[in-house]
C-alpha cells in the first residue's frame, strides 16, 4: 500500500503532496488546476478548483494501480467534507479509530465528513478500481464570513459542525442513495464552455451540489427519507434502467419488459423509481420524454409531428396536452412565443 501523508494547508497544497508521490503533472488554466498521472501507480487525473468565500472543488477521475491512504492532518487545514462517489468507492476513518471501524464510502451515497483540530483522517483507496469522486470542501471561517450564507436556517446538528470553527469535534454522516446527486455531478463533469465562463458555470454547479448535500442530511437526520425494502445493488439497478430508457426515449417501453430486462420484479421497478425519482415508471418515461422535447424545440428545426414521432409517442393531440400539462404552455405556443423572440 502507497500511504501519502497530507499535512498542507489548502487544496492545492493536497494535490502538489499527492503529485510528490504518484508523479505526473499539474497544469492550470483560469484558475482550474489538473494533475495528470500516467504511470506504474495511477493512470487519470485529479483537479481543483478554489472559488471565494472558503469553497472548493477536488474531484478525483482516476485509478489507482496500487492500494492508497492519504493520511490527512487535520492542524493546518480541516475543512468540512461534502464528498459523493459518482463511480466506484472508497473508505474512511478517523485516526483515534480503528481498522475494524473504517467505514465505506459507497457509490451514489451522501457523505460529510470533518476531523477534531489536530486529528487525522485515513482515506483508503483501492487498487484498479475506477474511481469518480466528487468532494466539496468548505473552509468555515471564511464560509461564515460570507454575506447572507444564511447557516441558521439549517437543521441543528450541520449548524453545530458549520459553528465549529476552532475544530473541537470531528463529525461523519453517512447517508442514503441520492441519484439527483449524481445527475447534477454528472452534468457538472460535462460542462465544455472556456475561460471566465466555464468556471462561473462550474461554481453554480458547485453550490447546486452542497445545497443538495444538505438536503440529503436534512431529511435523514428528520427522518424525512422514503422507505424503502430495496437493497442497494436493486437501487443501481434501477437507476440504470432509468438511463436506459433516457438514452432511447422513443423506444417502447412496458413494465413485464423492463422487468424482464432488470431481473427485478415489477413491484421492485415501481418502488424503486418512487424511491430515486418520485415517479411511477410510466410517469418517468413521460417526463423524459416531455423534456427531450422541449430540448428538441430549443436546439433543432423540427415540427411538432416530427418530434412527437422523434420521442416515441403516436397522438399529437395527447402529446399538446400533456406537455400543457407540465409546462403551462402548448407546444405550438411554446415555439412562437419563447422560441421566437429568443431567436430574435
Amino acid at each position: 500500500m502507497i500511504e501519502i501523508l497530507v499535512d498542507a494547508d489548502s487544496t492545492a497544497g493536497t494535490v502538489q503532496q499527492i503529485q510528490q508521490s504518484l508523479g505526473g503533472t499539474i497544469t492550470e488554466r483560469w484558475g482550474e488546476h489538473i494533475l495528470t498521472v500516467d504511470n506504474g501507480l495511477a493512470v487519470g487525473n485529479i483537479r481543483f478548483i478554489t472559488f471565494d468565500w472558503g469553497v472548493s472543488l477536488l474531484e478525483y477521475d482516476i485509478t489507482f494501480l496500487e492500494d492508497v491512504c492519504l493520511k490527512m492532518d487535520a492542524s493546518k487545514y480541516n475543512p468540512i467534507h461534502f464528498a459523493y462517489c459518482l463511480e466506484g468507492f472508497c473508505k474512511h476513518r478517523f485516526g483515534y479509530q480503528s481498522e475494524a471501524e473504517t467505514r465505506t464510502l459507497e457509490q451514489f451515497q451522501s457523505v460529510i465528513i470533518t476531523s477534531r483540530e489536530g486529528g487525522y483522517n485515513f482515506g483508503y483507496f483501492p487498487k484498479l478500481e475506477k474511481l469518480a469522486i466528487n468532494v466539496i470542501q468548505i473552509s468555515r471561517q471564511n464560509f461564515l464570513n460570507k454575506r447572507l450564507n444564511n447557516v441558521e436556517q439549517l437543521n441543528r446538528k450541520l449548524y453545530e459542525v458549520f459553528l465549529d470553527t476552532d475544530h473541537q469535534k470531528d463529525y461523519a454522516f453517512y447517508g442514503n442513495y441520492d441519484l439527483k446527486l449524481a445527475d447534477k455531478i454528472g452534468a457538472l463533469r460535462k460542462v465544455n464552455s472556456k475561460g471566465m465562463i466555464r468556471i462561473m458555470q462550474i461554481q453554480g454547479m458547485v453550490y447546486e451540489i452542497l445545497a443538495m448535500h444538505i438536503q440529503d442530511h436534512d431529511k435523514a437526520v428528520n427522518n424525512k427519507r422514503p422507505k424503502t425494502s430495496l437493497l442497494n445493488r436493486e437501487l443501481r439497478t434501477v437507476r440504470k434502467v432509468a438511463q436506459m430508457i433516457l438514452n432511447d426515449v422513443s423506444k417502447e417501453y412496458s413494465l413485464e419488459m423492463l422487468s424482464l430486462q432488470s431481473g427485478l420484479s415489477q413491484a421492485k421497478l415501481q418502488e424503486g423509481f418512487k424511491v430515486l425519482y418520485a415517479r411511477t415508471v410510466t410517469e418517468y418515461i413521460r417526463h423524459v420524454r416531455l423534456e427531450q422535447a422541449r430540448d428538441y424545440m430549443n436546439t433543432t428545426d423540427m415540427n411538432i409531428s416530427e418530434i412527437v414521432y422523434s420521442i416515441g409517442f403516436s397522438s399529437r393531440s395527447y402529446f399538446s396536452k400533456i406537455f400543457k400539462r407540465k409546462f403551462g404552455i402548448s407546444p405550438s405556443e411554446y415555439q412562437d412565443n419563447v422560441l421566437t423572440p429568443m431567436a430574435v
